[in-house]
């Protein structure tokens, strides 16, 4: 007998589409569950938990905003059943609107069977987290955190005004910003309303790539090609065939991989490491860096040829002390997140604390917005968060002082945030790498670009 490879609800009220996704899904091995209804699906979900809800947007109450399917969501997912939208009428806004109400994905009628059945087992997968081959660890699914994306400031506005003329072309772009700002959540919202939607997203973070093996975890090598690898390995342009790969940490790539990089972009053709065969490459790349290019690349430690390859669009996100109108949208979306994470009932921002997340400077940006909004809510006990919840390092820069902030090079500004992390954690390196949301290898080389010790900071 057959093992199931997950239980899927399809929730649509036209009988014919529902035959047709009961047949195609349980052809592949899947258990399907028909429901007409928000109603119906509602007695489903008390009887059974499944793996994934297949949702239409619309139904007889409401045949066309959407609404009604987006209500639906919001229950589905306060209790986190994953959900992928479908929709008839091409709205790539209702799309968007419910991937920030928490959908993990979406796709539009009439359907590819194929693509359809990516997406499906992409996020089955996800929710039953099975298997440990390279393909699933290195494709992340980019409607998991696209709830997390707000602009509603107008710096953040300017933005999405590009990001809709850049995502849905296949312009390599790179993403400047401080740590923190959401780089990778931008690639991941570029990649989703791109065409190469249905595509794999593949993540790599170059500062946590050992040297000796950037080319392997690119490029892939085969059995044998070095002393340990005893087995073949797909790198990350395989990986990413048809969708998006995703270079975090640009700057970090080595001198000897530069050229190696440069030649896909340009030809579109890699070999594996210890391999003759040639692989094509169809992917689009979109990079990062806190990092200035430019600057790398008048001292020697990047080519300007590789960097006009990567920088056909340049978006930049601002920090969040520039975004001050989206600091309560973030907080508040993070109070939902986390609250469903520790199983806390509905927790509400008091007007105090508002005002104490806006008069700070936030130079940790949103990472650190939201580990000061998952340690509130774990310390809540109430139904409101309160200063007392709200632990903020001492922030006695005036006014002034922080606006000068915003002139400084990000070389400046890097270099305060490591010395000021060491000192905190009294030179533990691990310790600070992980505050400052980067690898120890990635730490070790800022150390060495700004001529520092960790020993400069221990205590006897």
């Amino acid at each position: 007998m057959q093992v199931s490879k997950g239980m899927i609800v399809v929730v649509d009220d036209d009988e014919d589409i529902r035959l047709a996704l009961s047949m195609l899904l349980s052809n592949h091995g899947y258990q399907v569950l028909e429901a007409s209804s928000p109603k119906q699906l509602a007695r489903i979900v008390a009887q059974q938990l499944p793996q994934l809800v297949l949702l239409d947007m619309n139904f007889s109450r409401d045949t066309t905003s959407g609404g009604e399917g987006l209500e639906v969501l919001s229950q589905l997912t306060q209790q986190n059943i994953r959900t992928v939208l479908m929709t008839a009428w091409g709205n790539i806004e209702l799309a968007v609107k419910g991937m920030q109400l928490g959908a993990a994905d979406f796709f539009e009628k009439p359907w590819d069977n194929q693509k359809l059945l990516d997406v499906v087992d992409k996020h089955i997968y996800s929710s039953t987290e099975l298997g440990s081959n390279a393909h699933r660890r290195a494709t992340t699914k980019p409607a998991k955190r696209a709830n997390a994306w707000v602009a509603q400031s107008p710096a953040m506005r300017q933005l999405e005004e590009m990001i809709e003329q850049v995502a849905n072309t296949q312009a390599s772009v790179l993403i400047l910003g401080e740590n923190g700002t959401g780089k990778s959540l931008l690639a991941e919202r570029l990649h989703l309303l791109s065409n190469r939607n249905s595509a794999p997203f593949v993540s790599v973070n170059m500062g946590a790539i050992p040297e000796n093996l950037f080319e392997s975890e690119l490029f892939g090598h085969v059995k044998g090609a070095f002393t340990d690898a005893k087995d073949a390995r797909k790198g990350r342009f395989e990986l990413a065939q048809n969708g998006t790969l995703f270079m975090d940490e640009i700057g970090a790539l080595p001198n000897a991989v530069q050229p190696k990089l440069l030649r896909v972009l340009e030809s579109n053709e890699f070999e594996p490491v210890g391999s003759s065969t040639t692989h094509s490459a169809d992917v689009r790349i979109i990079s990062a860096t806190n990092a200035d290019l430019n600057d790398m690349v008048e001292s020697g430690n990047f080519r300007r040829d590789l960097m006009f390859r990567l920088n056909t669009f340049v978006l930049s996100l601002p920090p969040l002390r520039e975004r001050k109108e989206d600091i309560t949208l973030l907080a508040t979306h993070f109070i939902e997140s986390f609250s469903a994470k520790y199983q806390k009932a509905k927790l509400t921002l008091s007007d105090d604390v508002a005002i104490l997340l806006n008069n700070y400077s936030w130079p940790g940006n949103v990472r650190e917005l939201s580990h000061v909004i998952e340690r509130a809510v774990i310390l809540c006990r109430e139904t409101e968060i309160l200063p007392a919840h709200i632990m903020l390092p001492d922030d006695t820069q005036s006014k002034d002082e922080r606006n000068s902030n915003v002139l400084r090079s990000l070389d400046d500004v890097e270099y305060d945030m490591i010395t000021h992390a060491l000192k905190k954690y009294q030179g533990h390196v691990s310790k600070a790498a992980s505050a400052l949301g980067i690898s120890r290898n990635a730490l070790y080389r800022r150390l060495e670009k700004y001529q520092l010790s960790k020993e400069d900071f221990e205590v006897d």
